[in-house]
């Protein structure tokens, strides 16, 4: 045991490698990031490296997005009970003078939901509720059934989902939805409870491509969200969405996200040669990469800068938001 932990700490990239060098199509494009946990990944950051340089998340931000061209996050709150740091965070880039000293000129916006279902409770329900009432609230979500890990009940998950898709539909916010191993159960209970033109978000999509196909096909402001998971090898799902995707009439209904701190794209190390190990987080400005391996997943047409360039014009109609 002691000898896998002296290895592992040896291992650990140098802080400095976490500020990428400027993806060449992000020089020109924005960076727009649909899920990330924000929280999560500074607290993640500040675990691996106890004297890191950045001493909260505002410098986290600022130090590691501006100058990266990293225009707009989505964070994601969904593990209760909801720390109030959600609040703070939010307060905090409400107003244009806030946001260009705290965040960079990077736009915050975020939203809430439980994805621990065997949590939920009118209490959690309460703060939901409260955030939902924020201007930088933009969903409801992250939110959903997984089979894969099974936390909760599976009885119980879908009592939950179903719970929370009914307030979130009659207050008309859009979904962030997840769903792992459960695409019957996932897609009655969607059918069941959400009208066809509700904007939602299926995040960090792994399952069938016929499942994606039946989404789209029924909910025509549904959209995919792409991972850094599609440059796995164990992953070949999401690279066949994402080439179905390009060949329907309307054209690709997908969105970039790192679903950060998770998932760092393997193939952003051909661009960090110096680099020993492996990075032990990922962050939003990994998402040009992310299209990277998009672009070469066989869609014939769509170049790095074109998949940023649509991905960031599905966020806008999915979530409300603006790119400055």
């Amino acid at each position: 045991m002691g000898k896998n932990n002296n290895k592992k700490k040896s291992s650990l990239p140098d802080e400095k490698h976490l500020l990428l060098p400027l993806h060449r199509t992000a020089a020109t494009t924005p960076v727009v990031d649909t899920h990330t946990h924000l929280l999560t990944t500074y607290s993640w950051y500040r675990s691996k490296y106890s004297t890191g340089k950045f001493n909260d998340i505002y410098e986290f931000v600022r130090g590691l997005y501006v100058g990266r061209n990293v225009k707009a996050i989505v964070d994601v709150w969904c593990e209760p009970p909801v720390p109030r740091a959600w609040k703070e965070l939010a307060d905090s880039a409400i107003s244009p003078a806030d946001r260009a000293t705290k965040w960079g000129g990077v736009d915050y916006w975020f939203v809430m939901g439980d994805h621990e279902a065997k949590k939920y409770n009118d209490e959690v329900e309460k703060t939901i509720l409260e955030a939902m009432a924020h201007p930088r609230c933009v969903g409801w979500g992250e939110i959903g059934l997984d089979y894969h890990y099974d936390h909760s009940p599976r009885r119980i998950q879908q009592e939950i989902l179903t719970r929370q898709l009914r307030i979130a539909v009659g207050l008309k916010k859009p979904l962030t939805i997840h769903t792992r191993e459960a695409e019957e159960d996932t897609e009655r209970i969607l059918k069941a409870e959400v009208p066809a033109d509700h904007p939602i978000h299926i995040h960090c999509f792994t399952d069938s491509p016929e499942f994606a196909q039946r989404l789209l096909d029924h909910f025509p402001n549904l959209h995919i969200g792409i991972t850094g998971v599609i440059s796995y090898s164990t992953n070949v799902n999401t690279s066949a969405t994402v080439r179905h995707m390009v060949s329907r009439p309307e054209g690709p209904r997908f969105l970039l996200e790192t679903d950060a701190p998770y998932m760092v794209p393997s193939n952003i190390y051909a661009s960090l040669p110096e680099v020993k190990g492996r990075l032990p987080i990922c962050h939003t400005a990994m998402i040009p990469w992310v299209a990277d391996f998009a672009a070469a997943s066989g869609v014939d047409g769509w170049d790095t800068a074109r998949i940023m360039r649509r991905a960031n014009e599905n966020a806008c109609k999915v979530y409300g938001i603006t790119i400055s």
